[in-house]
Formats: C-alpha cells, sequence, structure tokens
C-alpha cells in the first residue's frame, strides 16, 4: 500500500524533504515544486536504483497525482519509501498560489 501526503500537511514538515518531480523536463523548467529534482517518470520507473537511496524517503508528483501516485505503487513494490503528494502540482498551486 502506498502512502500518501496533502500539501498542507507536506508544507508543516520543517525537515529537508527528497521532492521529485516525474512530469517532463519542459513541465518542471516552466514551474515546480522550490527545491523539487526532475526524474521523469519513465526513467525513474525503469532504472530506479539510478536514482534512488533504498535508505531515504522520497516524495513523489505528477500534475495531478495520477502517475505519481502508479509511479510510487511501483517504487513501493521494488522496496523503496516513497510517498505520493495527493493532488500534484496543480494542488500545490492551489494551495500556496505559487
Amino acid at each position: 500500500m502506498i502512502q500518501n501526503i496533502s500539501i498542507n500537511d507536506l508544507l508543516k514538515i520543517n525537515d529537508k524533504l527528497n521532492i521529485v518531480d516525474i512530469r517532463s523536463i519542459q513541465s518542471y523548467n516552466n514551474n515546480h515544486i522550490p527545491g523539487a529534482i526532475n526524474i521523469e517518470a519513465s526513467n525513474l520507473v525503469s532504472n530506479p536504483s539510478k536514482y534512488l537511496n533504498p535508505s531515504m524517503r522520497y516524495y513523489i508528483y505528477c500534475q495531478k497525482g495520477l502517475t505519481s501516485r502508479k509511479v510510487c505503487q511501483i517504487l513501493t513494490n521494488y522496496g523503496f519509501k516513497v510517498t505520493n503528494i495527493l493532488g500534484g502540482y496543480e494542488e500545490w498551486i492551489l494551495s500556496t498560489g505559487n
């Protein structure tokens, strides 16, 4: 079962987070959650060990939260610690106005 987090709960965490934007590089370059790194979904799923440390937690988002949910399920099955950001980047915009 995958873990989910809302934008509001994400904003309450004071620690430095490993946030991963799995959208295209064009979408990421257009705008993204501050501090997020970009790893396109297909690259991340095909070779997660290249990008993720299995001992760290990652917060994953896409545009609306649907693709990131699928990616989180796959990565969870591989044993990675991932959390899906509910609503994705669109929810970030609505919640923060950024």
